[in-house]
């Protein structure tokens, strides 16, 4: 496999978008692709940390009931994701296709607009909402504009990242960045995991001790 071309100091963009079945997950990685090509490192939530049901399955063998589980896993996902978006990353791209858009992915989407990150929208799909067009709270993240195919979405980051400059730090909610900074450790100590089993106590380590934390 050919080693990625990323640029020094280059921009570092989080790739949200659907991942729930194979096909989204592969465009989701052609995404990366293109963009790593263009010179971008990227985030990639299930290529880069875990996907749900490897980690879950885990949890599950090391005697964990579901739920249980489930709620550990979601909190890390939630932890992670937060951090990659306000800290880790500076730019954003915002698959929006399927029936309506993935409200994960907006979730991020929207997080990343508050914290004056560069937005890029993509949609291949012609299914819509409102009127030809998605709700004006998701395509105002892009405003209003969005690309219509892969190649695109470098170039458009390229012409925003002429004129963006990163915003000054601001002084974020306790909540927010007990969050950011849970994500920001787990984040570390995932990256050192060499299997989905060992990432089982990473998340318990510092999940259940965080939900201890906020419940005092």
């Amino acid at each position: 496999m050919p080693a990625r071309r990323v640029a020094r100091g280059a921009q570092r963009i989080y790739c949200a978008g659907p991942l729930f079945n194979r096909p989204e997950r592969e465009e989701m990685a052609e995404i990366a692709r293109a963009l790593e090509e263009a010179g971008f490192p990227v985030f990639l939530p299930h290529r880069d940390v875990f996907l749900f049901d490897d980690v879950h399955r885990e949890f599950v063998r090391g005697g964990y009931e579901p739920a249980e589980a489930t709620q550990l896993i979601q909190r890390a996902i939630f932890c992670v994701d937060t951090y990659e978006v306000i800290a880790g990353c500076q730019g954003l791209v915002l698959n929006l296709n399927g029936r309506v858009p993935d409200e994960g992915a907006v979730g991020e989407g929207a997080m990343a607009w508050m914290a004056g990150k560069a937005l890029v929208l993509y949609k291949a799909d012609a299914r819509s909402l409102i009127q030809g067009q998605d709700n004006p709270l998701v395509r105002g993240l892009g405003n209003f504009v969005c690309v219509t195919t892969i190649p695109e979405i470098a170039y458009a980051f390229r012409q925003i990242f002429r004129t963006w400059r990163a915003p000054k730090a601001v002084t974020l909610p306790p909540a927010v960045r007990g969050t950011v900074e849970v994500g920001r450790r787990l984040s570390r100590l995932l990256a050192a995991c060499s299997s989905a089993a060992e990432m089982v106590p990473a998340i318990t380590s510092l999940i259940q001790r965080q939900t201890h934390t906020t419940r005092r």
